[in-house]
């Protein structure tokens, strides 16, 4: 996946190459330009990447995606993601970092050929990318992503979610956190499963953190982590 003229490439020292689209990306175009470069990945030709972008609206099926958990299919384009996981929505305000890492070998704190432990380091980097804005985000046994507690009601909502795939131990899709977009949206669907939690933002806890803000977190928080 050679970096058009509207993205902007930059490697970090001793570490993945970290990419930023200024324009929203197509679906398709995303899963085609992945699966390109995790190829040359494992091939050895290109390096490893996060790919930070916003799609348009959209929603997309995880190989879990239960079909009645599509709740208003004709509302945005959906996509089947093949990634592990169930449904989720993509759109404008919301950071999507896609995440290409060869897991032959171990990244900080994430041990080599270890799922799990990929996992954990992408649920332990958005946590700490929380904590840079003073929001505490959390882990939930049995629940995928990660997640807020309001502190005056102590209700419970979703904030950044995860989906992975890993071929031939090159991962790729990666994670999303809602940075300011329109949870409106998330109503078409049962984001991940789970009916009984509603989904928010740094922008609906009171944060003004802009999208390039989040950013210079994410890259920040990488580096305690991976």
């Amino acid at each position: 996946m050679d970096a058009p003229a509207s993205i902007t490439a930059e490697r970090m020292t001793d570490g993945p190459e970290w990419r930023v689209a200024p324009d929203r990306v197509a679906y398709p175009e995303a899963l085609a330009a992945m699966r390109e470069r995790a190829a040359a990945i494992r091939a050895g030709t290109a390096p490893e990447l996060v790919w930070l972008l916003e799609h348009p609206p959209l929603y997309t099926a995880g190989t879990s995606a239960r079909p009645d958990d599509l709740r208003a299919p004709d509302r945005f384009p959906t996509y089947a993601a093949g990634r592990g996981g169930q449904w989720t929505y993509h759109g404008p305000g919301q950071r999507t970092a896609y995440v290409l890492l060869d897991l032959d070998r171990a990244h900080g704190q994430v041990r080599a050929r270890d799922v799990r432990a990929y996992v954990w380091g992408l649920e332990e980097w958005l946590i700490r990318t929380l904590a840079r804005f003073g929001v505490r985000g959390e882990r939930r046994e049995g629940r995928v992503g990660i997640w807020v507690v309001d502190a005056a009601s102590g209700a419970e909502a979703k904030i950044g979610a995860i989906g992975v795939r890993v071929s031939r131990w090159v991962s790729w899709h990666g994670v999303a956190l809602n940075v300011a977009p329109d949870l409106g949206h998330f109503a078409g669907i049962v984001p991940c499963g789970i009916a009984e939690h509603g989904v928010t933002s740094l922008a609906a806890l009171g944060s003004t953190a802009s999208m390039a803000d989040v950013d210079a977190a994410l890259r920040s928080a990488w580096q305690d982590v991976f």
